[in-house]
């Protein structure tokens, strides 16, 4: 097996070449694994399934102990390709509490953050490119 990342790998069904790929993979291409599915609402508007998270986008927990709770996304950490969710917090053993770090399959987007023009202009994109 090959040591560096290559974009000409299309699929494997180890476990371990996927986790792999996923590992070192560069910036650009973990922007794509942050994508989360839309509510039903959202999915009949835009006509899409799923979206990348962005901050300040408004989601629902789908797994966990937390089932069920709509928060916010306070931060998106391309590197880790963890989504950091508004008021969920985890005590550390030395009693200081961080972000609780979530999954962006886990989550389920409920209402997007309105001031992305950027991420609009891609979803009207992708509405001009679907047949009728």
């Amino acid at each position: 097996m090959k040591t560096n990342w290559s974009s000409k790998w299309k699929r494997s069904v180890q476990p371990r070449k996927q986790r792999k790929y996923r590992h070192n993979a560069p910036l650009h291409v973990r922007q794509k694994f942050l994508a989360a599915h839309l509510s039903l609402e959202l999915r009949t508007i835009h006509k899409r399934r799923s979206l990348p998270l962005r901050k300040g986008d408004e989601v629902k927990i789908t797994r966990g102990p937390l089932k069920g709770t709509q928060k916010a996304v306070e931060r998106v950490s391309v590197k880790k390709t963890k989504v950091y969710l508004d008021g969920v917090r985890v005590k550390k053993v030395n009693g200081t509490e961080v972000l609780r770090p979530f999954q962006p399959s886990n989550l389920m987007i409920v209402k997007l953050h309105g001031e992305d023009k950027a991420r609009f202009a891609m979803i009207q994109r992708g509405k001009q490119a679907t047949p009728k």
